[in-house]
């Protein structure tokens, strides 16, 4: 991978993350380094699952909404998560 893929992945990740963000209902009580994070893995691992089957040069719609899916899966997730630390410590 070069350094203009390391870099796309970092942006379509963040994007990704912050999009699936917005889906997720409610205030998501997470960093935004976090959401970013989620956005990357979600990234990935959609590309994983969906780019075997890619039939396009041009975007992958089928693609990008796997990756939102899974942003909005990982940011909730991780908001319970986080979530019920906090009031562990309380």
């Amino acid at each position: 991978m070069t350094i203009e893929g390391i870099i796309g992945a970092i942006v379509i990740g963040a994007i990704i993350g912050v999009l699936g963000r917005l889906i997720v209902p409610g205030k998501q009580d997470i960093p935004l380094w976090l959401t970013v994070v989620v956005g990357i893995v979600a990234a990935l691992i959609g590309t994983a699952i969906v780019g075997s089957m890619r039939d396009t040069d041009g975007i992958d719609w089928v693609e990008l909404l796997v990756q939102l899916a899974l942003a909005a899966i990982g940011v909730a997730a991780v908001a319970a998560i986080k979530g019920r630390n906090a009031t562990r410590r309380v």
